[in-house]
């Protein structure tokens, strides 16, 4: 492989170029702009050198090729290595394979590889070519179209799957990207854009993100810190305090209430007061929506881990044990409640209601690339350190989700941030009504899918 590689010319013809820009366009939507990244298999830097990131390394096995990359990159760090026997100092945000799977000499022990370049926060981003792909590629080398390559490896998506999770790694999101490699009058960049994501099947290259599926070793118990919105919901208040248990190295109570017409208000304050063992903080809206709740309770807590409640309670808040151990443990990055697996109470949601949440968790799975059963389950954890990351890229989305929900979901999306669906027991409400106002709200989030398809697949 090296001999070819080294014997092969350093810059790519035109349609090569154009091909490597576009892988260029994804890993940047991928990747942040303040990340450092490492490439194995740089070759001579050309990708690299389109990435909007930080720090820069490479590593490719042609020696030629790395020469070639350090007068393309001066400065960035570049290593004549091949990617199984790895050995650099250092760890990374994102560590990035372009098709290099497709020439590693043994892709399990690459994969292994580079867990000594990783921090448990790095992301690994694998493109690889789809096998129904092959025969154009052998038509194209015939013709001249494509320079001769050497003999490759043709990996299924479930091949590459099979081997991350064999070698310590857990998949988080794969999507397939390009139906045209090639320059075509303006057709190829319509084609790319508007129907790559609806016909993944056809799609050239394959974008695998995971991250790293070993456990953190042991640490102190994260703290917690719950917020809680709370509008017309005076009956519930002191339910809400009784039955939340206290978690890991302290449990944080934030009310956050909306412009009530009930003494909601007046309630959270006396609970708080005949609580002083509790840590309660207790504030109130100038702006409107759950959305806005959701943000000013987070700006003023003090917890690792970061928790929503529904002053309904139609989550049972005994339950929320279950989301601190997935998110402390480190088993998932991003914990959102699921209504839809164990029987609910027989009022708890409307048939309509149902059909609507079951549609939207389809919309919205296939809109991030990761299973979510139900979006609209208000209850919703991750750890303080990725709300921050998520707050800070919040412009990339605006603060138009009146709700929270999306919001967080969208950010976590974008942070390429495990997601996992946790069940729960859903029940029936026993103070007040609901604040769902069923149209309308169906319309908004009708509104939120076009524009979150616009930022997250059609780009």
């Amino acid at each position: 492989m090296r001999a070819h590689f080294d014997a092969a010319p350093t810059e790519s013809n035109g349609a090569a170029r154009h091909y490597r820009s576009l892988l260029a366009h994804y890993f940047n939507h991928l990747i942040p702009a303040n990340a450092s990244v490492l490439e194995v298999g740089c070759g001579s830097g050309e990708l690299l050198a389109q990435l909007r990131c930080g720090a820069k390394a490479g590593v490719d096995l042609s020696e030629r090729r790395i020469a070639a990359a350090r007068r393309r990159l001066p400065g960035a760090q570049l290593f004549v290595q091949a990617g199984e026997t790895l050995q650099i100092e250092g760890t990374f945000d994102y560590v990035i394979l372009s098709e290099t799977l497709n020439f590693a000499a043994d892709v399990q022990q690459l994969l292994n590889a580079l867990q000594r370049v990783s921090h448990p926060e790095t992301r690994l981003i694998a493109n690889f070519h789809s096998s129904l792909w092959r025969p154009m590629f052998a038509v194209a080398e015939t013709l001249g179209i494509r320079r001769p390559s050497p003999l490759s490896n043709w990996l299924a998506t479930s091949d590459v799957h099979n081997l991350l999770r064999l070698s310590g790694w857990q998949c988080i999101t794969t999507q397939s990207r390009i139906l045209i490699p090639v320059p075509l009058l303006g057709l190829d960049r319509l084609c790319n854009r508007w129907l790559a994501p609806l016909l993944p099947s056809f799609c050239l290259t394959v974008f695998t993100v995971a991250r790293l599926a070993r456990l953190p070793a042991s640490t102190p118990r994260p703290s917690v810190s719950i917020i809680i919105p709370a509008r017309n919901e005076a009956g519930n208040i002191a339910a809400a305090v009784a039955r939340t248990p206290e978690m890991g190295s302290g449990t944080e109570l934030i009310f956050v209430e909306g412009h009530s017409k009930d003494p909601t208000w007046a309630e959270i304050q006396r609970v708080a007061a005949a609580n002083p063992a509790r840590q309660i903080k207790c504030l109130q809206q100038t702006g409107r929506g759950k959305g806005d709740a959701v943000r000013l309770g987070f700006a003023a807590a003090s917890g690792d881990i970061l928790m929503i409640l529904d002053a309904d309670l139609t989550m049972p808040p005994e339950e929320l044990p279950k989301f601190y151990e997935a998110v402390a443990s480190g088993r998932a990055e991003f914990v959102n409640g699921c209504r839809l697996i164990y029987p609910m109470e027989d009022k708890a949601m409307q048939f309509l209601n149902l059909c609507a949440n079951k549609a939207f968790g389809l919309i919205f799975s296939w809109l991030l690339g990761q299973p979510v059963k139900d979006t609209l389950c208000g209850t919703k954890v991750l750890s303080r350190a990725h709300y921050e990351q998520i707050a800070a890229n919040r412009g990339y989305f605006g603060t138009f989700d009146p709700f929270g929900d999306f919001d967080l979901l969208f950010g976590a999306a974008k942070l390429n941030l495990q997601v996992a669906d946790l069940p729960i027991r859903y029940r029936e409400r026993t103070y007040g009504t609901t604040n769902i106002q069923r149209w309308s709200h169906g319309w908004l989030l009708l509104r939120m899918v076009l524009f979150a398809a616009r930022k997250l697949k059609f780009v």
